[in-house]
């Protein structure tokens, strides 16, 4: 199965995006965010290609398309570098998610921050009452009847 290690490789190529999303998130360096955010839905989209054509080849040796079908397939290779290949790209799978998952995280932190500020100076605004924002005064005064006389 000669994807096998090609999705290894694009799995490794996603790590790398990940990585990098998450130095970036750590910087707060929200400006080189689209970028690794284009590049790493382009990996996503390569390794999700390369999964179907694995998973299409099992079925056509015969073999289930899940994790039994994979199993039942190698271990009918008479070498073990397709499991081999099979174990690391399952270790990277692994990494890749909690790496994912911390991004998600730090993505949560950031969201959480700014909200909290927007919520600050909304209600810094609303707290002082003096200008709406066409900066006009908002407070009133009531009209009083003067009697001269």
């Amino acid at each position: 199965m000669q994807t096998l290690n090609e999705e290894r490789d694009a799995m490794q190529h996603l790590l790398g995006f990940i990585r990098q999303e998450q130095a970036l998130l750590l910087e707060a360096n929200i400006d080189g965010m689209h970028a690794i955010t284009v590049e790493k839905a382009g990996a996503v989209a390569r390794m999700t290609e390369l999964v179907n054509a694995r998973l299409q080849a099992l079925a056509a040796a015969g073999y289930p398309q899940n994790d039994a079908g994979m199993q039942a397939w190698l271990s009918s290779q008479t070498t073990g570098e397709a499991a081999a290949t099979w174990a690391e790209l399952l270790a990277l799978t692994h990494t890749a998610k909690e790496a994912n998952r911390i991004n998600g995280l730090l993505i949560n932190t950031h969201l959480t921050r700014n909200q909290v500020a927007l919520n600050v100076l909304h209600g810094a605004d609303q707290r002082t009452g003096f200008y709406g924002p066409d900066g006009q005064s908002k407070v009133s005064i009531a009209a009083r009847n003067l009697v001269i006389g």
